[in-house]
């Protein structure tokens, strides 16, 4: 994700070289300026012919279309923003569960309070890693026995260590460390952790319908290739620069769209679950008063580019 001041407008231009989608953005309306200026060399002198379109219908079609577009940027945005507010819920819960178990372990239990920082903070990790190309197990904290090869084979990571944690809380009841009505108030938290994990693979494996985007950008394309041949009478070789800005605003808006609508990715408008799921780690070590490495702390603080 870009980090920026949304109120310093030139700290927002100097990222703009940062943004592949502006770059191939500019690419576009490039290659439409170069075939407005063909229209022109071609359509200029016929334009005595009076062979237009009626630039009233353009108008009403450009009003349907920005309809189409607002729809689909509030569409692309509302994802985005669940996929946040679920990551926001994750890191909540995680750290009241940290809470919870911290008022109820011992001071002195440093085996209980290892093993619990362990597993609780390994799952955003491993969510993370379940969201994009896969579980990077050499981030997560290392498990006692033969836990880290049973997650090796597991096919869903987050499941395997909610259960994980799940029979942690039972040994805890059977040793006295916490009572029933404790584990009743640590359930609600702790099935919160499988909630956010299904409600991100319900953003991620359920994009815009097909037709519905395909619908869109075929008539943004016939919207913007029609478009040079409407304006040449009226504004002649200055059609040009019009139509390069119009095209900058409809693709703009458009693109934007195909690439927030997936907020896991690693586009650099995406969200940065990866400092997200290191800096929960962080503060679950520091919530049970556990030592974490110096190295594995750098992480929650690290550049995007870095972690992502």
């Amino acid at each position: 994700m870009i980090v920026y001041k949304s109120a310093d407008w030139w700290e927002a231009f100097r990222h703009l070289r940062k943004s592949p989608i502006i770059q191939k953005l500019l690419q576009r309306v490039l290659l439409l300026g170069l075939y407005s200026s063909a229209v022109a060399v071609v359509g200029y002198p016929l334009s005595h012919l009076k062979v237009t379109i009626d630039p009233q219908y353009f108008s009403l079609l450009g009003i349907l279309l920005s309809l189409l577009l607002a729809f689909r940027t509030n569409s692309a945005y509302d994802r985005f923003w669940e996929g946040r507010r679920v990551w926001g819920q994750l890191t909540n819960n995680c750290r009241n569960l940290a809470v919870l178990l911290h008022a109820r372990l011992p001071t002195q239990d440093l085996s209980h309070r290892y093993h619990l920082a362990k597993l609780l903070s390994n799952f955003p990790i491993a969510l993370e890693g379940h969201l994009r190309e896969g579980v990077r197990f050499e981030q997560l904290e290392d498990l006692p026995g033969n836990l880290m090869e049973k997650l090796r084979q597991s096919g869903h990571v987050p499941s395997l260590l909610a259960a994980l944690l799940q029979e942690f809380y039972e040994l805890l009841l059977r040793e006295e460390l916490i009572l029933p009505t404790h584990l009743i108030t640590i359930q609600r938290h702790h099935e919160a952790l499988l909630d956010v994990c299904g409600a991100c693979e319900r953003i991620q494996r359920t994009p815009i319908p097909f037709s519905y985007s395909y619908f869109i950008k075929g008539f943004i394309s016939v919207f913007l290739l029609v478009m040079p041949w409407v304006l040449i009478t009226t504004y002649g070789f200055l059609m040009i620069p019009i139509t390069m800005f119009g095209a900058y605003a409809l693709l703009g808006v458009e693109m934007i769209g195909d690439e927030i609508e997936d907020p896991f990715g690693r586009d650099s408008n995406d969200l940065p679950l990866a400092q997200m799921a290191h800096r929960m780690r962080v503060n679950i070590h520091e919530i049970l008063g556990v030592e974490l490495p110096e190295a594995k702390k750098a992480l929650a603080d690290a550049p995007y580019s870095v972690v992502q």
